[in-house]
């Protein structure tokens, strides 16, 4: 089975697309066709064994329209057939313009006691006034020309769409012109005045050039909107820089950034954008990633760091080698992910769909039927094809066919731009259902690395030695907790010993000889097992209690001391399990740790649900059994363990710098790997929702209303007639109103109100200069040495002038500054 996407020529309204997806879907082996009216694409699923690309495209062309094969996406921009149709339709708009505006003048100059020369005044030089209103409107029906090939040809394959219906409309205004035209003149001939003078006030030339023209004119403006839709993808598509600095054969060149090859080596500046995907081998840096995950502040990246193509390296020098290029890079990705999506189709849009199908036929019947009914009614065939013109003109099946596309594109566009991907718009229209939302507890609610939380020496032992002890061992061990330990030393900028002997005990533990000195380090059954005792089991046992993992150390079987060491919590959980729980979810949390671990876990960051002790292939099962229960679920989570239970959600969303399985498995994946950002996907789905409902209800709303008035259906008992021109007006207005009202999803706040005035009121920014640094590890030290300082939430450091930039989440003391400043091994100068 094969996925294609074709792009598709030819398509004005739903209708249109809906006659190209019933020609495609009526093929054998053609699966879940969609066509997208917004960007004239077409994307399904076909058996290669049962079907072809040419037989696809023959179907859409026996269908009246063009199609070819789309060319993959790629990280530039590509707006030149929508820059081209704008244009083209401007200047269409305007040339019509040209002529309408002394057409309009010159024929409604009698009603409005304008001004006129003396040959267009009178009976008798009626038809001086009728043949120069038809050569005004001569360039109109040239310059308008494509809706009557494009609508009488779609009328004649037997179906019908906006153009057919603004072709008869306002082919019939020109017919009935003519023949009034005839009709002066032979009145003239038979010297009767009257009847030329009837005539003569009965052209409707101006109403079809009129209709032309507004319609064109709306078509303009509509096109201009349509390109704002697409604004969010084009700014990430733009994102990917132009040229790039390779190391080749010793020298530094500068090579268009689409020649990068796998495997070069790549040199970036401060100041300077990232060409492609790949990992630093030489310098230290802080890149800017919030162009494609939204995160704003600057990540600190070493050697052996992987960075994204299109990130802004903000400060440093660093050499990286290449490993992902051209259309195989994140930014390449995103926006082909994001395409596809918008080309999708909600599950809402097959009501528009179906009704798209034969709202034109049943329109084109109405007018049949208004006009035979006002001519028995002994109205005369000026009125009743005043009413049928109308009727025709004021139908709109554009605004059925944009109302949800329009609205998808814009709210894809807007989670693209805040790191929030969305891979279909099923998905979107399923998220803001949900009523239960499933976390993975590892990597998702925490950070999934272990991290030393607290240092606990015996007497007579400093927290510094128990450290520098504990690690001198540990760095043997290749054990998680082992890892941390060491990195803790590392942060400290701790000198470690050699140990000998080493020895890795069976049932949790290791050993070694340091200094002289046996040390053991593990567990308090290790400890009870070599005979020592101490206070500082109970210390232990608190620790165990809440979620931490506490390693015993120590020397000659006298103790050392505690590390403990925990997967701590990410800073975001806590507040984004409470704005859930204030959105109505019901909130589990799901790990395979035992309860007691999960319990403390779920008691730090308030998660009212804990399913504790399930095996990666239970997860799925636990999602199963909640959907049987009724309930909506959205699963979170990150790992290859989690990829069987994102899959059977409702709604699977990965934490981006989880797994490529996990990533592969989900609906939604979030950039910023920012456990916030599920409130803020299931908010926009229900905001892009509402949208989409709201366009969906003017546009019926407003067929329903304006298709009786048309008709003349209050004519009788209230004298309410629509004007052709007026009908055609409101017409454009219609799909004006819905691409519109889609592009007001941009100003939309994803964030919770509360909590983002929250966040600027407790907001405080602090400047400290710092004297003593000599490298970037110096920097790295004093930024984490800022970090533990509670309340500080960002540190930027400028190694070259000291000073150190602090964000705030609440006040701190210059005193604790200072001590951090101090405790770190360097020199205090001042805060601002």
């Amino acid at each position: 089975m094969k996925k294609e996407s074709f792009n598709i020529t030819g398509m004005s309204c739903a209708a249109c697309s809906a006659r190209v997806e019933k020609s495609v879907s009526a093929l054998a082996g053609v699966f879940d066709v969609s066509v997208n009216l917004l960007k004239n694409t077409m994307t399904l699923r076909y058996d290669e064994g049962v079907t072809n690309v040419s037989q696809i495209i023959a179907a859409v062309e026996k269908a009246g329209y063009g199609a070819s094969v789309k060319n993959g996406t790629k990280a530039k921009p590509n707006t030149q057939n929508e820059d081209g149709e704008y244009t083209t339709l401007k200047k269409r708009a305007i040339l019509s313009a040209v002529f309408e505006i002394p057409l309009f003048y010159i024929a409604m100059g009698h009603m409005m006691n304008w001004p006129l020369p003396s040959f267009f005044v009178g009976a008798e030089n009626a038809l001086i006034f009728a043949l120069t209103q038809l050569l005004l409107l001569l360039p109109i029906l040239v310059l308008g020309f494509k809706y009557f090939k494009g609508g009488f040809s779609s009328l004649f394959r037997g179906s019908p769409n906006m153009d057919s219906l603004i072709a008869i409309g306002s082919g019939s205004a020109v017919v009935y012109g003519i023949y009034a035209i005839f009709k002066i003149a032979f009145a003239l001939k038979s010297g009767d005045l009257y009847t030329a003078h009837e005539f003569m006030m009965g052209l409707y030339f101006e109403s079809a050039g009129m209709i032309l023209t507004l319609i064109t004119f709306g078509k303009t403006l509509e096109a201009r909107a349509k390109r704002r839709t697409s604004d969010a993808i084009t700014k990430l598509m733009n994102l990917a820089p132009n040229v790039a600095t390779v190391e080749r054969d010793g020298k530094e060149i500068v090579i268009p950034a689409d020649e990068v090859l796998q495997g070069d080596i790549l040199i970036v500046k401060a100041g300077e954008a990232i060409a492609v995907d790949g990992v630093i081998i030489d310098g230290y840096a802080t890149v800017d990633e919030s162009a494609l995950t939204g995160e704003s502040i600057p990540i600190e990246k070493k050697v052996g760091d992987k960075v994204i193509g299109a990130t802004i390296s903000r400060s440093g020098y660093f050499k990286m080698k290449a490993e992902k290029v051209g259309e195989d890079t994140t930014l390449s990705q995103i926006v082909r992910l994001v395409d596809d999506a918008t080309a999708s189709k909600a599950p809402i849009a097959k009501l528009a769909d179906k009704i798209s199908g034969v709202f034109v036929p049943v329109v084109i019947l109405v007018a049949l039927i208004s006009i035979t009914a006002w001519l028995i009614a002994g109205y005369g065939v000026e009125f009743a094809l005043s009413i049928g013109i109308s009727v025709l003109v004021i139908s709109c099946p554009c605004a059925l066919g944009l109302a949800t596309p329009t609205a998808i594109m814009v709210g894809m566009g807007k989670g693209a731009s805040n790191g929030i991907l969305i891979k279909s718009a099923e998905a979107l229209q399923t998220a803001g259902a949900v009523d239960t939302v499933v976390l993975d507890k590892t990597g998702t609610v925490t950070n999934g690395q272990p991290e030393v939380t607290d240092i606990c020496p015996a007497k007579d032992i400093s927290e510094t030695e128990l450290l520098t002890i504990a690690a001198s061992l540990e760095k043997l061990s290749e054990h998680p907790l082992a890892t941390a330990i060491v990195q803790k030393a590392e942060d400290y900028g701790l000198a470690l010993s050699e140990a000998q002997s080493f020895l890795q005990i069976s049932g949790g533990g290791i050993s070694g000889v340091i200094g002289g000195k046996a040390v053991i380090g593990g567990n308090r059954r290790l400890m009870e097992k070599n005979s020592i005792k101490s206070d500082l089991f109970i210390k232990g046992e608190e620790l165990s209690k809440s979620g931490k993992t506490p390693l015993y150390f120590a020397a000659d079987r006298n103790m050392l001391g505690i590390i403990a060491v925990a997967d701590t919590v990410k800073p975001t959980s806590k507040a984004a399990i409470s704005e859930l729980c204030e959105m109505g979810m019901q909130v589990v949390m799901l790990t395979g740790d035992n309860n007691v671990t999960a319990m403390a876990i779920a008691s730090q960051v308030g998660a009212p649900k804990v399913i504790a002790e399930v095996y990666p292939e239970d997860k799925e099962k636990e999602i199963r059994r909640l959907q049987t229960e009724g309930k909506r679920v959205a699963m979170v989570g990150d790992g290859i363990n989690d990829a069987p239970a994102l899959a059977r959600a409702d709604v699977g969303i990965a934490i981006g710098a989880g797994t490529d399985i996990a990533i592969e498995s989900a609906d939604v994946v979030l950039m910023k790997s920012n456990l916030l950002d599920v409130p803020r996907a299931i908010r926009l789905s229900r905001v892009v929702m509402r949208n989409i409902k709201q366009n969906l209800f003017w546009a019926f709303i407003y067929n329903i209303i304006g298709i009786p008035i048309a008709a003349g259906l209050f004519y009788l008992p209230f004298a309410l007639k629509l004007n052709p021109m007026l009908a055609g007006a409101a017409m454009s207005f219609s799909s004006l109103f819905v691409v519109g009202n889609a592009l007001r999803l941009k100003t939309v706040a994803l964030t919770n109100k509360k909590q983002t005035k929250g966040e600027k009121t407790k907001m405080i920014k602090k400047i400290v200069m710092v004297d003593g640094m000599k490298c970037e590890h110096c920097v790295k030290f004093m930024t984490k040495a800022f970090e533990a300082v509670d309340g500080v939430t960002a540190v930027e450091i400028d190694l070259a002038t000291g000073k150190c930039e602090l964000t705030l989440g609440k006040e701190v003391s210059s005193e604790a500054l200072k001590a951090a400043v101090t405790d770190a091994g360097f020199t205090f100068v001042k805060c601002e």
